[in-house]
């Protein structure tokens, strides 16, 4: 009994101890890890900047078009843009993009006419596919083929046109940048528009990652409608932005707004454009 007590008051007696050491080693070791945290944050930041990273994600794009039409209206598009990987060996990766667009579309011109009539629902989706090599070396690229079907579901929405050319991607990252260029070209060959459909996308893009998930952003999306008319054809935005990657819990979240100003655009397009995007990065991408 006597040899018990003993054992029992030093127990006691050290606990306390015990408790302070636990609490010194959480206090000293926490900067270390929110620096772990801040700097995963940073490297999963920019595999959300590369198109053809391996990485399930779900992003939401709000698009505000402001001074649409002869009446400045402004037209709303909310572009859903899921991203598959897929490893097909263990050298290459097939990444697949798929826009499915939702668009808001108030009367842009004075009326009678069907012309003047708002319209809202479902415009054209257009999936993508990414040939890329599963490790990467400075340069990071994708090919393939991309898509357009005329799934609209009022004709001022979409093109009425079956659509498909080539799609191309290469990137790099050097330290905290990641810029690239994504470009693709399309023409129709089948479907029941009027019009035929020959267009070219670029789409740049600069990143600066400041740390703990944050970042500039520039990605303006240039485009070139060759069936316009002369000084029609090209819309070309100038601007940027800022993003930010958090966790709810272990969900990562990625956010971005960018305002971009339209310095060449057809006679009718938007003056400027107003971006905000959530994506939504989905475990289970290894």
């Amino acid at each position: 009994m006597r040899e018990g007590a003993v054992t029992t008051a030093l127990l006691r007696a050290a606990l306390p101890l015990l408790i302070a050491g636990r609490v010194l080693a959480g206090v000293l070791g926490a900067p270390e890890a929110r620096a772990a945290e801040a700097e995963s944050a940073t490297e999963l930041a920019k595999k959300t900047q590369n198109p053809v990273a391996d990485l399930i994600s779900v992003p939401l794009q709000s698009n505000f078009n402001f001074g649409s039409g002869t009446k400045e209206e402004t037209v709303y598009i909310l572009n859903v843009q899921p991203v598959v990987p897929i490893k097909l060996t263990t050298d290459w990766n097939l990444i697949t993009r798929t826009i499915v667009p939702i668009i808001n579309q108030p009367s842009l011109f004075p009326g009678p006419g069907r012309i003047s009539e708002s319209a809202f629902g479902l415009g054209d989706i257009n999936p993508s596919l990414f040939l890329s090599p599963a490790k990467p070396g400075a340069i990071i690229w994708g090919v393939g083929p991309t898509f357009t079907f005329p799934t609209a579901t009022d004709s001022q929405l979409g093109s009425e046109k079956f659509s498909a050319g080539p799609a191309a991607v290469a990137l790099t990252i050097q330290g905290p940048w990641v810029f690239g260029v994504l470009v693709s070209q399309q023409w129709s060959f089948a479907g029941w528009g009027d019009q035929d459909v020959s267009q070219m996308v670029i789409q740049p893009f600069v990143n600066y990652n400041i740390g703990d998930g944050w970042y500039l952003s520039s990605v303006p999306l240039i485009t070139a409608d060759w069936e316009a008319s002369s000084g029609n054809k090209w819309t070309v935005p100038v601007g940027g932005g800022v993003g930010k990657l958090f966790r709810v819990g272990k969900l990562p979240i990625n956010t971005q707004l960018q305002a971009f100003s339209n310095v060449e655009k057809p006679d009718f397009g938007p003056d400027w454009q107003l971006r905000f995007q959530i994506q939504f990065l989905l475990p289970g991408f290894k």
